[in-house]
């Protein structure tokens, strides 16, 4: 019997502009956000049918980090990455494991920082 391991499918740099965080500015003006996935998934049948239907279908990945970005706004980014999470694992009954990183490029903080982010990880039992 063949073990298989999950397969991992990773998205990068995926750009918004979004209305989040703790200062009344930051929901006003808004700003820019980076989001990296990593989705972890036993891929064998999309493999053997090449078919995306067995997949974890990465635009649809996409379209609800985009819906939960911009349809709500939440004060932590931390937040916004386990509400993306759960939906993910919700959408996708076989996907295992999942990673966001939210990285915020306009940090309204005194300092000069490139940007602030977020690392979260769910995965099924």
């Amino acid at each position: 019997m063949k073990v298989t391991h999950p397969t991992k499918l990773s998205l990068r740099g995926i750009k918004f502009y979004a209305y989040h965080g703790v200062k009344k500015s930051e929901k006003d003006v808004g700003g820019k956000y980076e989001v990296d996935l990593d989705l972890y998934y036993d891929a064998t049948n999309a493999i053997i049918h090449d078919d995306v239907k067995f997949a974890v279908n990465y635009e649809e990945a996409v379209d609800i980090i985009s819906d939960v970005i911009s349809e709500e706004s939440y004060n932590l980014i931390e937040t916004l990455a386990s509400e993306i999470l759960n939906l993910l694992m919700e959408k996708f009954e076989h996907l295992q494991k999942a990673t966001i990183k939210i990285r915020k490029i306009s940090v309204p903080i005194k300092n000069y920082t490139d940007y602030v982010e977020a690392e979260h990880t769910i995965e099924r039992r």
